[in-house]
């Protein structure tokens, strides 16, 4: 029986993730990646339960929750770092973005053929070709069109880890007027990022000129927050806009599909991009490897658009209320109000034990 020909566009998280859950006795897999090696530099990933669950498949879930830390509590929190809502995360793992991709690089097999350099003119002869290459998707412009273009944001997203943990009472998330600054656990250090509306170019961004902003612009924020910002520095940190794809209906055409980001990029509001994108290539893998190709494509479209397009708005949602500039009163004295029943209905499951 002859090797169906599948050539990944792009060895981020989602074509790792398929090229390792692919069958290799039914597939002859290319994995397609600009860069010449794996990152060393990143911000935390939140991994919510599914996309452990992908992980698990992937023979990888041990590895990433010992390189990782679980997330157990944090809070919504004013500018001053008053709490306004408190959120329990039990079960949500954080794993830097390099552990991550190493991990799932470790994962494929050695059967996979690798081709580094950037991909301009697609390869036409694979049985399918798969677009894992980013909100800026070669694979998306080329088969969907121009409409299909990524769209910038208003706003900067200035991120980075450093090597002190946060105190318990400083996790979560900080909302000011326009701005976010959150704080969590990463390994032994801190995740930190900032989203804020910028007017400057969408050019690519400074990651100097981006600290000495955030620095400015978060001045009169917590303790907590100024110390993370005295201990970042370009080396440590990334700074880049915020961009998004236009929504879509179909993620496959013909011999053609697409997973994660170039799908279905989403601001990062509700920490869901990398665990879609996780979800996206397992379960695509899953359909391939039991079912012909065009049903496998037929049901990876029924299962994944309608779940990725609603969390896709649901997240630029989110981040119109937390970046609110003109109803901040508003917003914060609702969250509080929540915060009190949550706190009310929580007592109340405690006494009743």
């Amino acid at each position: 029986m002859a090797m169906e020909k599948v050539d990944i566009i792009g060895g981020g998280i989602a074509g790792l993730a398929l090229a390792g859950r692919l069958d290799p006795g039914r597939f002859a897999v290319t994995v397609y990646e600009q860069r010449p090696e794996l990152p060393t530099v990143g911000t935390t990933l939140a991994m919510w339960t599914e996309a452990q669950q992908a992980l698990a498949e992937l023979g990888i879930l041990g590895a990433a929750r010992s390189r990782g830390a679980i997330i157990k509590t944090g809070a919504l929190r004013s500018p001053a770092g008053e709490p306004l809502l408190s959120m329990e995360g039990e079960g949500l793992m954080g794993i830097s973005r390099p552990e991550q991709l190493t991990l799932l690089d470790s994962a494929v097999p050695k059967t996979v053929r690798r081709v580094n350099g950037r991909v301009e003119d697609l390869p036409k002869d694979a049985a399918l070709t798969v677009g894992a290459d980013g909100v800026n998707s070669v694979v998306r412009r080329d088969y969907w069109g121009k409409r299909s273009g990524a769209r910038p944001t208003p706003f900067l997203a200035v991120r980075g880890v450093i090597p002190e943990p946060p105190a318990t009472g400083d996790i979560g998330e900080y909302w000011g007027r326009g701005e976010i600054f959150g704080l969590a656990p990463a390994g032994n250090g801190t995740n930190w990022y900032a989203s804020f509306r910028s007017d400057d170019s969408l050019d690519k961004v400074d990651v100097a000129a981006a600290l000495e902003l955030t620095r400015r612009r978060y001045a009169h924020y917590s303790p907590a927050v100024l110390r993370v910002l005295s201990l970042a520095s370009p080396k440590n940190s990334l700074a880049q806009r915020i961009w998004t794809t236009p929504p879509m209906r179909r993620y496959s055409r013909g011999k053609v599909v697409l997973l994660g980001d170039a799908a279905h990029a989403m601001t990062p509001n509700l920490g869901r991009g990398a665990c879609e994108a996780l979800i996206d290539a397992v379960t695509l893998a899953g359909l391939l490897n039991e079912k012909p190709l065009d049903a496998a494509l037929a049901a990876y479209g029924r299962k994944r658009v309608p779940r990725t397009q609603q969390l896709r708005l649901a997240s630029s949602l989110m981040g119109n209320i937390a970046l609110a500039q003109g109803l901040q009163p508003w917003r914060d004295a609702l969250l509080k109000q929540v915060g009190k029943q949550v706190a009310r209905s929580r007592k109340k499951a405690e006494t009743s034990k």
